[in-house]
């Protein structure tokens, strides 16, 4: 994993997902000093991605898929993620 944590995860997200919308968000900022906060941030993020590959899944299913591919980044140190996974008729 090379550059930002926020590049890698849309990256990995835009390559895996195809997305028609995807919005990268690091809130990290807003966690200063809570758990899993660290000073340099890229510990919080939210996601919004609209994505065929989420078409008949639920949406335990979808964050599922999501955590799923970004497993390397929370190794990495990623915290807490809050999704927002839609489908292109769920977001028209």
């Amino acid at each position: 994993m090379t550059g930002t944590l926020k590049n890698w995860i849309a990256g990995r997200l835009d390559a895996e997902l195809a997305p028609t919308a995807l919005e990268v968000i690091d809130e990290s900022h807003l966690h200063a000093g809570h758990a899993g906060a660290r000073p340099e941030g890229e510990t919080h993020f939210r996601l919004d991605v609209v994505s065929a590959a989420f078409e008949g899944k639920s949406r335990v299913e979808r964050h599922r898929l999501v955590n799923g591919l970004l497993d390397e980044a929370f190794k990495r140190g990623l915290h807490a993620l809050a999704v927002r996974a839609r489908t292109p008729g769920e977001a028209g």
